[in-house]
């Protein structure tokens, strides 16, 4: 089946030029296909677009319709084209982008003034979950994701590290005393990440590989950092999670580190990742660029 585009594009130029050879030549094509292109875009309507003679062509009442609708379609389709490649090259646009609920509220939303300052006809629309997003069921161009990646048809770049720390309020060390060994943490009050994937609920895991784990119980589990943070500064337990997430806290002093026998786990790392293309829009590489520029340098 020919293209159909392609039979208006030649219509369109025959009704323009005057002739199939002409129109063939405008194409590119040869005039044995420009041929073709009419007479199969004749047969799906059912109906002569063109009169034929020996000396020229004219047309119909029906060609006539037609070329009205055929002229429109063809300009819509140009302005989409035309539209594409400037989003292509052009930082402009809507930019949907989805981050972790903690992650995106602390370290993506003070960053997006400067981002939009940057790129004035760039909009963002930022979606914050702390679910496994599917971005081209769900239509987001850029999601943010920590710890290790998923195998998929996705194409992702580390943005920053993602380190992690075992910490307490001083209120709950004095009250508690302090752990110095992973395996002392069975006698503490261990705030579990319900969504956690590399450290652990109910047993915590530690060194870089994760191949070291410690038995933890708790009064409180979430499936939310923020809410475990504010129960630990308000001496509720020990908190194991990102850097980035207690960072204000432990330069406050509200949360102290502890220094256990074994080394926390590292989570991989930060990453923005978008649908497998060939070449990204400018709004999703330059969205990229602006992340690993600020999160690479950031304080955690």
């Amino acid at each position: 089946m020919l293209d159909r585009v392609t039979g208006m594009q030649v219509f369109a130029r025959v009704a323009a030029l005057g002739s199939l050879s002409a129109a063939a030549r405008a194409l590119g094509m040869s005039q044995t296909m420009a041929t073709k292109h009419m007479a199969a875009l004749e047969d799906r309507l059912g109906t002569k677009l063109l009169h034929r003679t020996t000396r020229r062509l004219s047309l119909t009442e029906a060609g006539r319709n037609y070329l009205e609708a055929a002229e429109r379609i063809l300009a819509d389709i140009e302005e989409a084209d035309a539209s594409a490649a400037v989003e292509m090259a052009e930082v402009r646009g809507t930019l949907r982008l989805n981050a972790p609920v903690s992650f995106g509220i602390r370290e993506i939303a003070p960053l997006l003034p400067d981002l939009c300052a940057r790129h004035p006809k760039l909009t963002i629309d930022l979606g914050l979950n702390d679910r496994y997003v599917d971005l081209i069921e769900e239509g987001w161009d850029l999601v943010i994701r920590i710890g290790s990646l998923k195998s998929s048809s996705l194409v992702a770049r580390r943005l920053a590290p993602c380190p992690t720390v075992v910490c307490a309020s001083p209120a709950y060390l004095d009250q508690h005393g302090r752990p110095k060994t992973i395996a002392a943490l069975k006698e503490h009050n261990c705030l579990g990440y319900t969504l956690s994937r590399g450290v652990g609920v109910d047993r915590w895991y530690f060194e870089r590989d994760g191949k070291v784990s410690a038995p933890v119980k708790a009064n409180l589990k979430a499936n939310n950092g923020d809410v475990l943070v504010a129960a630990a500064v308000a001496g509720q337990g020990i908190i194991y999670q990102p850097v980035f997430l207690v960072a204000r806290e432990l330069a406050d002093g509200d949360l102290v580190p502890l220094k256990l026998d074994h080394p926390t786990r590292e989570l991989d790392g930060i990453y923005a990742a978008y649908p497998s293309v060939r070449r990204p829009p400018a709004k999703v590489r330059a969205t990229i660029d602006f992340l690993a520029e600020r999160l690479t340098a950031a304080r955690w």
